[in-house]
Order: C-alpha cells, then structure tokens, then sequence
C-alpha cells in the first residue's frame, strides 16, 4: 500500500517580502514530492509568480478572501498597497482570518503548518485537529536574536527605553555589532511595544508566535550565522532548524555589453515608500559616483520627469538605466556585469546579491533592515553609508561609498571577501542539505506524536 503523500500548508504575512520566501520554500519541497496548500487572498495569488509546470501538481493556490476593514482602503491586500501608517489596517484585517483559515484546516487537515508572526493565532487553530506548527521567518537569526526572548517582547524587562535598542543586547553571549541606529531604534521600540489598531503590538504577536509554535525555520545558514542560531535555540528553548536556499541561475541580455563586475545594482524593494527628496538625494549621489549602474525604482504609474530630477536621465544615458516598472531583480543579479549593489538591506536581497558574490553598499531604511547592515559589517563583507541623526542622507556620501566598495583600493578587502560567500550562499549541494534536514526533522517530529506544550495542558 503507498504511503500518504505529506501535506504542508503554508500561509504567510501579506507582504510580498514574506510570501516571496514562503513561496521559495514551497517549490523546494514540492519538488521532494510533498503536497503544498498555499494560502492567500485572490489578489495576492493574482500577482504572484506562476508555478513551474513540473510542481504544478503538488503546489495548489488557495483563495482565502480579505474581509473588509474600516481604515482599509479597497483592493489594498498586501503592505504595498498601502502607506505604512494603514498596515495596521491589515493586520487587523489579517485576523479576522482566523475562522475561515480553520475552516480550510478542518477541510483538509494537514500533517503541518507553515506560518508567519503575524498570524500569531496559527497554533491556537491549529492545535484543535493536533497539527504541529512551524514559524518560517523571512528575517535573518541575528535579528531574531535581537529581538529576544517571548517575555522580554511581551514585558520589556531588560529593554525599558529606546536607547536599549540602539546597541546590541546584553543576553548575546559573544560581542556583536548587531543594533539599530537611533532613529531606527524609536522607530522598533514603538512598534514592539505599544498595540495597533489591531489590538495587538508586533512585540505581542512575536511573543505569541514564539511561544505557541513547535519549532522555528529560518531562512539562514550555519555557515553564516551559526553562533545566532546556536543563541536562538538558548533564547526559544525550541529547536531552530536554517532552511536557506540558492537562488536560481538566469540571464538579463541588457547588461552583456558592461564590463564584469563594474555595474552597481540599485534597488529598494517594494515594501519602502521613498520619498521624493530622498529619490532626488540618492539619484544626485548615484550621478556623481560616475559609476555604471541599473536602478530598479519600482513606481509603477510614475513618470520619470515626476520622480526624477531634471535632466538626470539624460546626463546618465551613456552609462545607466533606471526602471520605473517591475524588473527581474533575481535575473540582474546573476549578471556578470553586476558587481555591487546599493539596496535597502533586506534580508532576502542579501541572500540573492551574496549568492552571486556581490559587495554590498548599505542604506537601510525600516524594520529589521538596520540589524541586517550591522551584521555584514561585522562579517566584512557590506559597507554602510553613513547618515544623519534623523536618518537622512547626503548625495556626496552616496557617492563615495559607492566608489570605495566598488572600485577604491581601500574596499578591496571588503569585495574578496564579499566574493567569496558564493561559496555559502550560492552552494546548491549545501542549501539542498538544509531542506532534506528539514524534512527529516518534520518526520521525526511526527513519529514522536504532537504534544501539546506544558503549560496548555495545566490550564485543562
């Protein structure tokens, strides 16, 4: 009789720098013939990539409709439709997910679930038709560390103030640059702590997430971040499992004229809303670098002569290309042309760019962007533009931190080294490994029986 296929399914926050990873992940396992429920709303689904056609039959797109939310505008259904002051209104929305994502559990119960920090309620429902739970998280262990343990999320015992958060925490057991600048550091403390619209604060969604799942994935490596991941599993007492993963080789034909690694990839994500000043800043600095460069400015509607200063297209048309609309960051990335890139440091754009060896210029501009930058100082590895105390920027800092990582002699060290994590993060054969460990994790896992923690039980 043949054994029955494993069905995991998979629901991530509505930010498409969560279900990028999520997804990621999905086709990694669908491709060792496990069965994948994703789970999102129509629109999300709408514009997520296809499904390669050998993984079409074990990777099923489930609709699960965005209940309407005062504050909420209309047909916005991930955090980049919307200002960062109304993701509240998400969450919110998010949460009210609860009864029919048990409904979807209770049709077609899964053997585990795959879950983000936002949906912090995931192991409650969960444990109602005894399914373990796994928090996958799209953010790096270092910042994990950062943020500690459940009870200091939930009663900030040791982090009273802001000024806690803009130097390392004291529970690391070994010295790390890993900190928010300070106007970052207002910025987490205020969301860590004090409750949204949604009646909750990310610190308490944290703590619940942490608490109420059966163990940790995150998307990282040993042979980057293993003392973090050694620190993790002291921090949640629960097995922390890296489940990183290389990104696939393509081609973009645009580049095949420049010279190798002589090109700056620029780009700062979907999620970030830049300012027009600050477009206008970095667009200046780029300028006087005088360096090639591609710039992903991702503001579709958005006309150059709107968003660009003028005569700044013109003045860079011999030796760079900006583009407005969507653009295969992935493909860019693997082009032999490219050989740095000045980004938001975002945690899977750093797994991308390193992949392929690139050296890193770095700006980070929110969340766990900050504690990312830190961590690649401190590997040698990234170079950080320095910035005003309110976070801002100047043009000719810009451009001298892009000359020194690229092409000045003092960044020499900094670009071997940064070339030389293609060998960790581009290893196909080693984040193959990390996979397989995870399935064999969940296996075991499950022949062991899914307990309910202590201290549930005790409330019975």
């Amino acid at each position: 009789m043949a054994s029955k296929q494993c069905h995991i399914m998979v629901f991530p926050w509505l930010a498409f720098g969560h279900m990028i990873p999520f997804l990621e992940l999905s086709k990694k396992l669908a491709e060792k013939g496990i069965r994948i429920s994703f789970i999102s709303t129509p629109r999300n689904i709408q514009r997520l990539p296809s499904i390669p056609s050998n993984l079409a039959g074990n990777i099923k797109f489930v609709q699960i409709p965005l209940p309407s939310v005062h504050g909420l505008p209309e047909n916005c259904e991930a955090s980049i439709d919307l200002q960062q002051g109304k993701i509240q209104y998400l969450k919110k929305a998010c949460d009210m997910l609860q009864a029919p994502f048990e409904k979807l559990v209770h049709k077609d119960p899964p053997d585990l679930i795959l879950f983000d920090f936002i949906q912090c309620w995931v192991p409650e429902t969960a444990a109602k038709f005894g399914v373990p739970t796994v928090f996958f998280s799209a953010y790096s262990a270092s910042t994990l560390c950062f943020l500690g343990q459940p009870d200091e999320l939930k009663f900030f015992q040791k982090r009273t103030k802001i000024e806690d958060f803009a130097v390392p925490p004291k529970w690391l057991p070994f010295p790390s640059m890993v900190s928010q600048r300070p106007d970052q550091a207002a910025q987490m403390f205020r969301k860590l702590k004090f409750p949204d619209i949604s009646g909750m604060s990310s610190g308490q969604r944290w703590a619940a997430t942490l608490e109420g799942c059966d163990y940790v994935a995150v998307r990282s490596c040993m042979e980057f971040e293993g003392a973090f991941l050694g620190c993790l599993e002291e921090l949640y007492q629960k097995p922390i499992l890296p489940v990183d993963y290389s990104p696939e080789v393509l081609t973009f034909h645009w580049l095949d004229k420049q010279g190798p690694k002589s090109v700056v990839f620029v780009g700062f994500g979907s999620e970030y809303k830049m300012p027009i000043e600050q477009v206008h800043e970095l667009a200046y600095g780029v300028e006087l670098s005088e360096l090639p460069f591609i710039w992903i400015l991702r503001k579709p509607g958005v006309s150059s002569s709107e968003l660009l200063p003028d005569g700044f297209l013109a003045r860079i048309s011999n030796r760079g290309k900006v583009c407005l609309d969507w653009a295969p960051q992935l493909e860019i990335l693997t082009h032999p042309a490219i050989g740095g890139c000045l980004f938001h440091s975002g945690w899977g754009s750093i797994n991308e760019s390193l992949g392929f060896g690139h050296a890193q210029i770095l700006m980070p501009m929110v969340s766990d962007q900050g504690l990312n930058a830190k961590l690649l100082v401190e590997k040698g590895i990234g170079f950080e533009v320095q910035r005003n105390i309110d976070g801002s920027f100047n043009r000719d800092v810009v451009a001298k931190s892009m000359r020194l990582v690229m092409v000045d002699k003092e960044g020499e060290p900094l670009r071997l080294k940064a070339g030389q994590m293609k060998t960790i993060f581009g290893n196909q054969n080693l984040h193959e490994n990390y996979i397989k460990d995870f399935i064999h994790y969940m296996g075991i896992y499950q022949q062991k029986g899914h307990q309910m923690p202590i201290k549930d039980a005790e409330k019975l």
